[in-house]
């Protein structure tokens, strides 16, 4: 199946039924266990910087492990599976003296994704999407790291877009979507859609775009201060095939969000909480079936039309939110309002010849 078969294919099996995205990957990769070697493997054993903890770099040292997660997120039941590419940015990198390496293990993650894809379609006989993960970086735009200087940036605008476009250009031929996911700062996400829209004028291939934002805290507001209706506002220029909500939440304090969005967005709502919120050790307790129970009320309430689980979630909360939301009618996009008509001023406000 081509990525237009697929896609195609992926429309109407969301105009029918609530897809289901995968859960969290580090999750998965926390319970390998792996050591400061694992990371490193062959190829960076003499790196000079410390490894553990670099995800995305599994997808060159340890790509089995990467893909076994993949393969189990999809015999959960997963529609939709997310590279390992949150981090594969020069910037985010640069953490580990890697931004030269960023575009290969970005291209690596889809690479290794659109594998176990292909793999699952063949076996299952269903298509299988897999959406180029592209995280906020661990720099912003929006606000200042120095409290006494608030006008100081660690990066430009352009710094930025450029990062992602060269994450982006590295998945483009392995992925089904774009990712914008967890953002925190919405000028930052603008940047990337910048890359993204670039990208697509040079490639002359449409990939749609996805766009996920973080409600932080009870507040309502993303870290740079916008509601959910508001940094809907501020992106749904570029016409997201879905936009919603991810990590930071739990699906309790997740919902009232999600509903605000559901509410006005024309897009599809897509939905991953976590699983929960932390316990004292940063860990996550909630069970597959108490996340499931939640979200299962969301597809009840029509809310959402792909779903699925961040921080904590594992294959089997994917399974149990599968089977939860098995048989619910997705969310469907408000009505659109009626063109406003203004008697007397219709040719002149259209551009028309009066």
């Amino acid at each position: 199946m081509n990525r237009s078969e697929r896609l195609q294919a992926l429309e109407c099996a969301a105009a029918e039924r609530i897809l289901i995205l995968d859960g969290a990957m580090g999750t998965q990769i926390q319970n390998l266990d792996l050591d400061e070697a694992d990371y490193r493997g062959d190829r960076f054993a003499d790196w000079p910087h410390t490894l553990k903890g670099n995800n995305d770099l599994l997808s060159l040292t340890r790509p089995t492990d990467i893909k076994n997660i993949h393969r189990a997120y999809i015999e959960a039941g997963a529609d939709l599976i997310e590279s390992n590419s949150f981090n594969a940015t020069a910037i985010a990198m640069a953490d580990y003296g890697m931004e030269s390496l960023a575009p290969e293990i970005a291209g690596a993650s889809a690479r290794i994704a659109r594998e176990a894809a292909d793999d699952a379609e063949t076996a299952l006989q269903r298509p299988i999407g897999v959406l180029g993960a592209i995280g906020p970086t661990n720099k912003t735009l929006s606000l200042s790291p120095d409290v006494n200087n608030p006008g100081f940036r660690e990066v430009t605008f352009d710094m930025v877009r450029d990062a992602y476009y060269d994450q982006a250009k590295a998945m483009a031929d392995h992925v089904d979507f774009f990712l914008i996911e967890t953002i925190f700062d919405t000028l930052n996400a603008k940047a990337a859609i910048k890359a993204l829209l670039d990208l697509r004028d040079e490639l002359n291939c449409h990939i749609p775009i996805i766009i996920s934002g973080t409600i932080t805290d009870a507040s309502g507001r993303t870290l740079s201060g916008q509601t959910a209706a508001a940094f809907y506002h501020s992106v749904h220029h570029a016409n997201p095939w879905a936009i919603g909500l991810n990590c930071a939440l739990g699906a309790e304090m997740m919902r009232p969000y999600i509903a605000e969005l559901q509410r006005i967005s024309t897009s599809k709502i897509i939905a991953y909480p976590n699983a929960g919120l932390p316990n004292e050790f940063g860990e996550y307790d909630e069970s597959p079936e108490q996340t499931a129970t939640a979200l299962g009320e969301w597809a009840a309430s029509s809310l959402v039309n792909i779903i699925g689980g961040c921080c904590g979630t594992t294959p089997a909360h994917i399974r149990a939110i599968a089977e939860a939301v098995h048989g619910a009618a997705p969310a469907k996009p408000p009505t659109p309002k009626p063109a406003l008509h203004l008697s007397g001023l219709e040719p002149f406000c259209l551009g028309a010849t009066p």
